[in-house]
């Protein structure tokens, strides 16, 4: 299996280095995913809240400058909730679920 890099640097502009890091969860998460290693529940309930709940990007969680991509596990759904349709990324239902507030009428898996 190939493996993904754990992460890349987004910004110009001096950051510490990515050993530093090593003890943040989406680090820890990424490096765990590079070895073949499942992720547990609740760790799929988190990737899908940080990819969904950030502002710079839909498939990677960014921390202090560097980027760390999820984008060999992650699937794109759309659900329809109060008559209108939004599209998400996550792990699974299960964890797109866990984010997702009110009632959903429908979910959809987008195929690529």
């Amino acid at each position: 299996m190939e493996t993904t890099a754990i992460a890349t640097k987004f910004v110009r502009y001096d950051v510490p280095e990515l050993e530093t890091l090593q003890n943040a969860k989406v680090y820890l998460l990424r490096e765990k995913l590079n070895k073949s290693d499942k992720l547990s529940r609740a760790e799929k309930n988190w990737l899908a809240e940080a990819v969904n709940r950030n502002a710079y990007f839909k498939r990677a969680v960014p921390l202090m400058g560097y980027r760390f991509g999820f984008e060999d596990i992650l699937k794109t759904y759309v659900v329809k909730q109060y008559g209108s349709w939004a599209e998400y990324d996550a792990p699974d239902k299960t964890s797109l679920r866990s984010i997702v507030y009110g009632r959903i009428d429908q979910i959809a898996e987008i195929t690529k």
